[in-house]
Parts: structure tokens; C-alpha cells; sequence
């Protein structure tokens, strides 16, 4: 969502969006899976997180930002990823890797053992606070329910961990019109009382293609802070 863009900032994010759409048409390959931070890969290339509640949508929105069809895992439980999952963008015989998305294991599962959540909490608030080459995070939140109090939790976490990070609104499909602009205002404002959180927000939906030129340009410029 842009707001009062002067003509040479649109003129800005219109090539980073089409350098992105050139970008992520190229190669995109799951590199590995990381259940602690000792198997993270080498911190040589930006990495780009994206976080949210079980069954958000992240991994739909992941698969729709790369245009492929199952890059990320689907599932009908939601919260089976436990692992931080890693993709290589760029990379082949185009050249060098450019960045890296990270997809974060699901928060907010009720029926999760304590174990299970404790876990996710070292492991996530471990990789946030120590990974150097994380350039922002995307904090995914459904736009059929907006920010919930486990949501808050994730984004003073990422406050406390100094963590760059935009709400994305995902599934705004799903609501009224006038729904969205009352849940996309009501979320803009809680962004702007955290001050790790962009001044701004996405709205997407992974099904309809909503939004998604506009966050592949965003992702490929946090990249290249």
C-alpha cells in the first residue's frame, strides 16, 4: 500500500518490481531446512524472513512471490513447519545467488505441546537476534481476523531484537471491500505505534495475484538495503 509517492519514487518502485518479476522468473530452489541455527547456511547473501500465525497463508504467498506452484509446502495442519526452510533466489547459470527467503515455522498453534513452543521461541528469537545478514522480516497477518495478541507478542519480539519489519495482509480476498479498508487502517496504525515496524503495509492475496508485484519489488529493495 503507497501512500503520497512523489512521480520519482513510483518511477523507483516501478523498476524494482519488474526487476523483481525478471528476478523471481529466473531461478528459485529450496536450498535446506534448519531445525536449529548450527545447520543455517553460511551468512553470505541477504536474507529476507517471513513470519506468521499457522495457517496465514505464508507458504501460498511464498509459492504465488515466486510463481511457482509448490515451492513452499501447503498443508491442511496448520503449524507442521517446525524448521526454518531457506530459497535461493538467483543462482544457476544466471549468475550468483541474490538473496535468500526464509520461511519461519508458524506461531500462535493452540494444541501445540509446551515443548514444541518453547522450542519455536528459542529458535526464532535466536535467528533474529543473531543473524547479521537479515534484512527485514514479513510479518504475515489474515486480513479476515488482523492482529491478534499472539501477533503482538511477534512484533515486540521483533521490536526487542531491533528487526526491520512490514505487515503483510494476506487473504484480502476473502473479506468485503469495506471490510479491508477497516482492517488495513486499524493495522496501519498499530504498525505505527512499534518502531520496528515499516510505515507502511501489503495488502495481498496469494490467490487473486493482489498485491504481489508490488511485495516481489519490496523484497527485492530490503534486499538491497
Amino acid at each position: 500500500m503507497s501512500e503520497d509517492l512523489t512521480p520519482e519514487e513510483q518511477d523507483l518502485r516501478a523498476e524494482y518490481e519488474e526487476r523483481a518479476r525478471k528476478l523471481f522468473s529466473g531461478p528459485v530452489s529450496f536450498l535446506l531446512s534448519a531445525p536449529q541455527l548450527k545447520f543455517l547456511p553460511e551468512p553470505t547473501v541477504p536474507e529476507i524472513a517471513f513470519a506468521g500465525r499457522s495457517n496465514v497463508g505464508k507458504s501460498s504467498l511464498l509459492n504465488a512471490l515466486t510463481g511457482r506452484k509448490a515451492i513452499a509446502r501447503t498443508s491442511v495442519t496448520p503449524g507442521r513447519t517446525q524448521e526454518l526452510n531457506y530459497f535461493d533466489v538467483g543462482g544457476g547459470e544466471s549468475g550468483p545467488v541474490q538473496f535468500r527467503l526464509v520461511d519461519m515455522p508458524g506461531y500462535g498453534f493452540a494444541k501445540a505441546p509446551l515443548a514444541v513452543v518453547k522450542k519455536w521461541r528459542f529458535l526464532v528469537n535466536d535467528y533474529l537476534r543473531g543473524r547479521q545478514v537479515l534484512k527485514r522480516t514479513l510479518l504475515l497477518i489474515d486480513a479476515r481476523h488482523g492482529i491478534k495478541p499472539v501477533d503482538h507478542e511477534i512484533m515486540e519480539m521483533l521490536d526487542t531484537a531491533a528487526v526491520s519489519y512490514r505487515i503483510v495482509l494476506t487473504k484480502a480476498d476473502k473479506i468485503k471491500a469495506s471490510e479491508l479498508e477497516e482492517v488495513t487502517a486499524r493495522t496501519l496504525a498499530e504498525a505505527r505505534k512499534h518502531s520496528g515496524a515499516y510505515p507502511e503495509l501489503s495488502v495481498t492475496s496469494a490467490e487473486k495475484g493482489m498485491g504481489i508485484a508490488e511485495l516481489r519489488g519490496f523484497v527485492l529493495e530490503s534486499a538491497e538495503i
